[in-house]
């Protein structure tokens, strides 16, 4: 296996530091929360109360201004453990620097600071019952008033951390005549008038993650909760552009460590299963497919580190971030497919972890812009087609 250079001993001791609280405070209940269908507010306290939110945002606001691969090294462990149900990368690592980056120092002071804590939970509503992977099909509005304010109507679906959110970053089209130059993003709270969060939507599979519809219904956005003020009036589209290569990054990171727990899972029960008297490992056609996957699950581990470097240093773009996004969870579920066949019987039963694991998986080809969108994207920069 090829050594990874990504990580410091400070990254890996955070690992050790971050599975431990993954041990005590998160795998003895995430079944509890499948049942539920979505995870305890106190174990969004917790993390806050430990520094596990928002690492990467400034002290100033409430983080620790840590290198976005104590990150990295989170998303890996919540997919080493199959522990779906915990929203703390979108919430860290994607509503948060939308504020970050886009945001007045009046918003960053209000919200950063909460986000870190726990205190509050964000989430981020774009999807919408007939506009998914193409942000241009928004239909919410969010029409300004004589007082500056904005009127949100709409609905949105599919919205991760929905059921318990307290912040919720919208997208919304202030100019609806304009088409994406028209986007705007609002920063629009719990308990503002009009504001309803929906049923929480039962899924295939992360079944722990609150997964929500959310409605507006003449909801009063008052001017100081646009996104970044005036100035980022109708620029809401250009910030999505701009933050979709680290998300669809962020997939790629759970896809390959998904998929080599999932190797890892198999490659210690065929060991131990036997089949006319002897391990399931000891067959030829075992051996040969757990090595097929391992090499492919390597290749891909070794792209998503260098892409890894590249958002360090700020030169990702966002058709390479496609393809990682495309051919790891691609992979994902490829590996998934095959280890569960490995597994046999016990491959079909909800208690272990590579059947939760398989039904987790089918989504990341879905969401961030599902894989065929991802290929147009690619195809485009290659000067191939499109609009």
């Amino acid at each position: 296996m090829i050594d990874r250079t990504l990580f410091t001993s400070d990254h890996e001791a955070f690992r050790d530091a971050f599975r431990k609280f993954c041990d005590k405070e998160i795998a003895p209940f995430h079944e509890a929360w499948e049942e539920q269908g979505y995870v305890d507010r106190t174990v969004w306290e917790k993390a806050g109360a430990h520094g596990f939110l928002c690492m990467t945002m400034p002290e100033a606001y409430g983080g620790s201004s840590a290198d976005k691969l104590y990150s990295v090294v989170q998303m890996e462990e919540l997919a080493r453990g199959g522990y779906s149900g915990i929203g703390y990368s979108l919430h860290s690592e994607i509503v948060a620097p939308y504020i970050l980056h886009y945001g007045t120092e009046a918003q960053k002071l209000t919200y950063l600071p909460k986000l870190a804590s726990g205190e509050m939970i964000g989430a981020i509503a774009m999807s919408e019952p007939a506009a998914g992977s193409d942000l241009q099909g928004v239909k919410t509005t969010a029409i300004k008033q004589g007082d500056g304010s904005y009127l949100l109507n709409g609905s949105k679906t599919f919205i991760t951390n929905g059921w318990h959110a307290d912040l919720v970053v919208v997208v919304a089209k202030t100019n609806p005549a304009a088409g994406a130059k028209g986007t705007s993003l609002l920063l629009v709270e719990r308990d503002m008038p009009g504001f309803t969060v929906g049923k929480r939507l039962k899924k295939l599979g992360l079944k722990a993650q609150d997964t929500s519809e959310l409605f507006f219904s003449d909801v009063a956005v008052p001017a100081a909760n646009l996104l970044g003020g005036e100035a980022h009036e109708n620029r809401g589209f250009i910030c999505l552009m701009e933050q979709l290569p680290w998300e669809r990054l962020q997939i790629a990171i759970t896809a390959v460590a998904s998929a080599q727990a999932a190797i890892d899972w198999t490659v210690a029960y065929v060991k131990e299963r036997k089949v006319f008297g002897q391990p399931v490992a000891s067959y030829q056609n075992t051996r040969y497919t757990l090595a097929e996957l391992q090499t492919q699950v390597q290749v891909a581990r070794v792209f998503v580190d260098k892409c890894t470097e590249l958002l360090a240093g700020d030169t990702l773009d966002t058709a390479t971030a496609s393809m990682a996004k495309y051919w790891t969870t691609d992979l994902q579920c490829k590996v998934m497919d095959e280890c569960v066949q490995l597994f046999g019987g016990y491959g079909y039963m909800w208690e272990y972890p590579i059947t939760r694991a398989y039904a987790d998986a089918r989504v990341q080809r879905i969401y961030g812009g599902t894989n065929e969108i991802m290929k147009e994207v690619i195809s485009r920069a290659m000067g191939l087609g499109g609009k």
